[in-house]
């Protein structure tokens, strides 16, 4: 069952989700390790800039000026969130930068820079456990930057905390299972991974 927990966007956004084939129905293990009957694929609704644009827009309402007003730089863990917060960072008319996995854990490479006192949004498109966002905030406070919030377009955590402000556009209710107790493992329905994390 997929079902809406709280939606912050004037849009139906599940509708968007819907109409642009970004909700997969199957067997799919999830970066987190469960398994579940449905797989959100941001990236199918992304493709369209005009579609994500126009739910980005509400965003500052959503996050409010004070902290819009003190942040200089979006960044984003490659790959999901890219899009997200490139367009973000338009919106806001705001640096934009990514974080990448390039063994086991998040990097900044390609000339990328955190610089001390330098002060971030994290922007991602599904949170679920917030692993990457929380090694996109310790490389934040490590290099001496500060991260004064986290967005993401939906949230699939069942309570997480950064230890900053986190804003979504909408959180979404889907069943997860444990491996060991998967009723489609059960029916021996086909396994599938779609992320974008190497997971074994």
């Amino acid at each position: 069952m997929i079902k809406i927990v709280e939606q912050k966007t004037k849009i139906n956004i599940l509708k968007m989700f819907k109409d642009t084939e970004a909700i997969l129905e199957g067997h799919f293990k999830l970066t987190s390790g469960y398994h579940s009957q449905y797989y959100l694929q941001c990236a199918r609704l992304l493709q369209y800039p005009n579609l994500t644009y126009q739910l980005i827009s509400e965003l500052p309402e959503i996050i409010g000026e004070k902290i819009l007003g003190s942040v200089d730089t979006v960044i984003s863990p490659a790959i999901g969130g890219i899009q997200f917060g490139y367009l973000l960072a338009y919106k806001l008319n705001k640096k934009m930068i990514f974080a990448e996995r390039k063994s086991e854990k998040m990097e900044i490479r390609r000339g990328f820079e955190i610089k001390k006192g330098e002060r971030f949004i994290v922007a991602e498109d599904v949170i679920t456990t917030g692993g990457s966002v929380k090694e996109i905030i310790d490389i934040c406070n490590s290099n001496g930057a500060v991260v004064e919030a986290v967005v993401s377009m939906v949230n699939r955590s069942t309570g997480i905390d950064f230890n900053v402000p986190y804003y979504y556009l909408v959180k979404f209710d889907i069943d997860k299972y444990d491996p060991e107790n998967c009723p489609l493992c059960k029916k021996g329905i086909e396994l599938y991974y779609p992320g974008s994390k190497k997971n074994n």
